[in-house]
C-alpha cells in the first residue's frame, strides 16, 4: 500500500491526489500470478464478451477488455450480434457460455439496443460467472455478507481508499447517488464490518432538495450521480476525503461529477481522468479469475 504526496491539480489546490492506476496495477498483478497458477494446473481462465449492435465506444471498450485480457493470459472468446438481434439471440448466446465449463466469466457490454432489455439479459447469465457483479443473486449476495463477485465500480472504491492509506472504519461517509451499479451496492460494501470498510454510511440523491446538507458533513464524500459538475467546492467539508465516481460522456470527452475546483478546500481527491475508472477495470478481472477459481476448485 501507499500514500501519495500533495499534488495541485488546479491553481491554489492542495488536495492530495488519489490516483487508481496504482491500484489497479496491484490488483493486476496479483489477477496475473493467480491467472499463472491456474495455467501451470492445466486451466486457461476464460472471460467470454457479448457485444450487440455497432456503438463504436461500446466495441472500444470490448478492444480494450479484449487486450487486458491478453496480457493478462486469460482466453476472451467473443461473440458480436447485430443490432437486429432479438433478445432470444442474446439469451441463446449467453445459455452457450453458460454450458461451456471452459467459459468462467461472461460479459454482456452495456448498453445494448433500445429494443433488448438488459436487465433481463443478466439475469440469464450464470450468477457464478457473472463478472460485474451485478445479478440479482450477487446483489442479494452483497446485502447478506455472502461471499460473491461484487459489483466492480464500488470494489475499486474500496480498494482505492486502502490503497492510499485512507482510514474509513468508524468514520461518516456520504454517497450522492442511489443506482443501482454505484450508490447502493457502495453503501452496503462500506457498512460491512471489515477494517477498510465499517463506515457509518448516509445515501443522498438529488430528488432530496438539501442534499448539500449532507455532503457538507461528510468525512469521506463519494460522487455517484452520474451529473457533470454537481458536486462543487461549497458542498464540500474542508479537509474532506472527495471521490468521483460518477460519469457522463460527451462523444468521447468525460465529464465528472466533482468539479475540480473541489481540489482547492479537500484534503485528498481523485483525478478527473484515472481515478476510479482503472480500478474498475481491475476489479472485473479479479472477479473473473475468482469465478475461474472456484469453478475448477483451484483457488
Amino acid at each position: 500500500m501507499s500514500s501519495s504526496s500533495s499534488v495541485s491539480v488546479v491553481s491554489g489546490a492542495t488536495a492530495r491526489l488519489l490516483p487508481g492506476g496504482p491500484v489497479a496495477d496491484e490488483v493486476l498483478a496479483e489477477v496475473a500470478a493467480s491467472v499463472g497458477r491456474l495455467r501451470a494446473a492445466g486451466v486457461t481462465p476464460a472471460l467470454a464478451t457479448v457485444l450487440v449492435g455497432d456503438d463504436d465506444a461500446s466495441a472500444g471498450y470490448i478492444r480494450i477488455k479484449q487486450r487486458q485480457a491478453a496480457e493478462l493470459g486469460f482466453a476472451s472468446p467473443h461473440v458480436h450480434l447485430p443490432a437486429s438481434a432479438s433478445q432470444a439471440d442474446l439469451h441463446a448466446v449467453l445459455a452457450d457460455f453458460n454450458a461451456d465449463s471452459g467459459v468462467h466469466g461472461v460479459l454482456v457490454q452495456h448498453p445494448i439496443p433500445g429494443g433488448l432489455d438488459y436487465d433481463r439479459a443478466l439475469a440469464e447469465v450464470d450468477p457464478d460467472k457473472d463478472v460485474d457483479g451485478m445479478h440479482p443473486v450477487n446483489m442479494g449476495r452483497l446485502a447478506l455478507g455472502l461471499p460473491g463477485p461484487l459489483p466492480c465500480t464500488p470494489a475499486g472504491i474500496e480498494a482505492l481508499l486502502a490503497f492510499h492509506r485512507v482510514p474509513v472504519s468508524g468514520r461518516e461517509v456520504v454517497v450522492l447517488g442511489r443506482g443501482a451499479t454505484l450508490g447502493r451496492p457502495l453503501a452496503m460494501l462500506l457498512a460491512q464490518k471489515r477494517p477498510t470498510a465499517n463506515a457509518a454510511v448516509t445515501v443522498v440523491h438529488t430528488g432530496v432538495a438539501d442534499w448539500p446538507r449532507y455532503t457538507r458533513r461528510a468525512e469521506i464524500l463519494v460522487a455517484a450521480a452520474g451529473v457533470p459538475g454537481i458536486v462543487r467546492p461549497e458542498h464540500v467539508r474542508p479537509g474532506a476525503v472527495v471521490v468521483g465516481g460518477g460519469v457522463r460522456y460527451e462523444g468521447r470527452r468525460l465529464l465528472p461529477d466533482v468539479d475540480e475546483s473541489c481540489a482547492r478546500v479537500a484534503g485528498a481527491i481523485t483525478p478527473r481522468v484515472g481515478g476510479v475508472g482503472p480500478t474498475t477495470v481491475a476489479m472485473l478481472f479479479r472477479n473473473a479469475v475468482r469465478a475461474a477459481q472456484r469453478q475448477t476448485g483451484l483457488g
